[in-house]
């Protein structure tokens, strides 16, 4: 089941807004993982409450620390499920 965009948009909002970007197909996630110098981070965001109550805070709380990875990107499971699938797969 996809989620409708009006349902997942202020949960995309809540990590673009710090910078987080945003990767909806497979070929920009194969593209992030092929083109990152250095460290990469993927983070799986969902409308579940995990994400809500754990998963988003905490990472606006560690892209605070000055060790951060080089790239922060996100996928968005039930919405951009090809590119899900693809982060999940490396």
């Amino acid at each position: 089941m996809t989620y409708p965009e009006s349902l997942v948009a202020p949960m995309r909002a809540e990590l673009t807004r710090l910078g987080v970007e945003e990767l909806r197909t497979a070929a920009d996630v194969d593209a992030a993982v092929k083109t990152t110098d250095g460290t990469l981070m993927i983070v799986v965001n969902s409308v579940c409450g995990c994400a809500a109550g754990k998963a988003r805070p905490g990472i606006a709380l560690a892209l605070q620390h000055p060790a951060r990875p080089d790239r922060v990107t996100t996928v968005f499971a039930g919405a951009d499920r090809e590119a899900t699938a693809r982060a999940r797969s490396y």
